[in-house]
């Protein structure tokens, strides 16, 4: 089972990202449970929320504590809230940051670190700082757990968004795919 915890901030569309995730996978023939988090939370607080996907059926409805992947939408979240708190050894950080990987200071057990200048793309494809489906684009081509194909077939839904049509959605996703840089890290160094 694959376990990944979702961190931004409200307003930025984490919980979104969270449904779109589990769609796609869906598509692909997934299992797939997601556990959005809401409590007090206020615009621009952080948030956190939750994804298992599977080739079984799942039953575990609870939020995750020890993620393999931890994918963040926001380049200020990791500032107020420790993003990497029990990471699996071997885990992978999907990071939205203009810093390069090799820049990063990670624990020795994150092995692969994708990151992507997700706010200058959100700003040029939607004009403002959401950065939800860049993103999902950067994830994919960090982890290859889904294909950009379904996570396009998943954003074809025009009532999922409010402020952006379903075209710059998957413009969003395309160049996060391609702006993405991947590492592969060992013993906490670049490989």
């Amino acid at each position: 089972m694959h376990e990944v915890r979702i961190h931004g901030r409200g307003g930025q569309g984490a919980v979104l990202a969270l449904k779109l995730l589990t769609k796609a996978l869906v598509l692909e023939g997934k299992w797939a449970v997601g556990i959005p988090s809401f409590g007090f939370e206020r615009r621009g607080a952080p948030v956190a929320a939750f994804l298992r996907f599977d080739d079984h059926e799942i039953r575990m409805m609870t939020n995750i504590y020890d993620p393999d992947y931890v994918l963040c939408i926001d380049p200020s979240v990791a500032d107020v809230v420790d993003i990497l708190a029990g990471v699996q050894e071997g885990g992978t950080l999907v990071q939205a940051t203009k810093s390069r990987p090799e820049s990063l200071e990670l624990p020795e057990r994150i092995a692969t670190v994708g990151v992507c200048d997700a706010v200058g793309i959100a700003l040029e494809v939607f004009g403002k700082s959401i950065t939800n489906t860049v993103m999902l684009g950067a994830f994919a081509r960090t982890t290859g757990l889904v294909s950009l194909e379904s996570l396009e077939a998943g954003l074809q839904d025009p009532t999922m968004f409010r402020d952006a049509a379903v075209e710059q959605n998957i413009a969003a996703v395309r160049r996060g795919y391609a702006e993405t840089t991947v590492q592969q890290r060992q013993g906490g160094v670049q490989q």
